[in-house]
């Protein structure tokens, strides 16, 4: 116990973050959900002692974010790292036009992760391999793109919107910072006209070739001038905490942070999960078992019987 989400900052990595709260929680038994670049700010969810074991349940949550994509100007890291690499001139850009071409991009998709990430092929870390001047042969993964809406055009990172509606997250006035959610960004590159989009997409799906991929639909390049994750599984940006908040953050316990139908046990049921048994039921798809509302396990049913995919004692 517990799950916590935290508000990552920028230029911290996902370890980063993981390290202060081993040290705040006094525990070296922390882990997370799904890593963020270090130019991208947001929600990491980290579950801390027992709760590491739900991790593996929580990797697959759908993720929301805020994304400027930069276009005119690629990067190898495909984001405000830098440095510009390639720059074209950028067409008169028409909203309902784009928002047209980004649905086009919603659904299935085999999309081809950056040179600059965590991928290992043949036991080497593009990002390895990349900071060397080399390249991997990185094929294409499928993922899933919920929906991207269009939330303006703008001529450049700097002069796109960064305070939000943390109910809706659509911009809002700078004026209303005390109720809106006004984020920092990595320095710009550079004066690039500007598409701020709001993503919801499936677990899998890197905004940076996102950025990459939209730009080549409109026939330039482009780089992620900013990334913000304001939402994973059930866990919202607006209910994050600090990383200065992480010695007392009570976060949330085990049960409440898995996202499935529950199955209310007897204790033979019970009894015969936690033995690894599989006991007839008439449920289908993963389910969470408990006891007196207590966690048993986590199981799939096929419609006849449960598989255990996971037991507590």
């Amino acid at each position: 116990m517990p799950v916590i989400a935290v508000d990552k900052p920028l230029n911290l990595t996902s370890h980063d973050v993981v390290n202060r709260a081993r040290r705040a929680r006094g525990t070296k038994r922390v882990g997370h959900t799904g890593t963020l670049d270090p130019l991208a700010t947001g929600v990491l969810v980290l579950c801390v002692d027992d709760s590491t074991k739900v991790v593996q349940f929580m990797e697959a949550d759908s993720k929301d974010y805020l994304a400027w994509i930069s276009l005119g100007a690629g990067t190898p890291t495909l984001d405000a790292e830098g440095p510009v690499e390639e720059v074209a001139e950028v067409p008169t850009l028409d909203a309902a036009r784009v928002q047209e071409l980004l649905n086009t991009f919603t659904g299935p998709q085999a999309q081809v992760p950056p040179q600059y990430s965590a991928i290992q092929v043949g036991g080497q870390r593009a990002y390895a391999v990349a900071r060397a001047g080399g390249a991997l042969d990185l094929p294409a993964r499928n993922v899933v793109i919920h929906s991207l809406d269009l939330l303006g055009v703008y001529p450049s990172v700097d002069a796109a919107p960064r305070t939000f509606d943390p109910q809706s997250w659509t911009p809002t006035d700078p004026s209303a910072a005390e109720t809106g959610h006004t984020f920092t960004l990595p320095p710009a590159l550079g004066e690039y006209p500007t598409l701020l989009v709001r993503a919801s997409v499936g677990s899998g799906t890197y905004l940076r070739s996102l950025a990459r991929d939209v730009g080549a639909a409109l026939g330039v390049p482009a780089h992620l001038g900013g990334l913000v994750r304001t939402r994973v599984g059930r866990y919202d940006l607006k209910g994050a905490v600090t990383v200065d908040d992480l010695p007392g953050a009570t976060g949330i316990p085990d049960l409440a942070a898995l996202d499935f139908p529950v199955i209310e046990a007897d204790e033979r049921l019970a009894r015969e999960l936690r033995q690894g048994k599989r006991p007839a039921h008439t449920a289908q798809g993963r389910q969470v078992v408990t006891l007196g509302g207590d966690l048993v396990a986590v199981v799939d049913g096929n419609g006849e019987q449960l598989k255990v995919i996971r037991a507590w004692a």
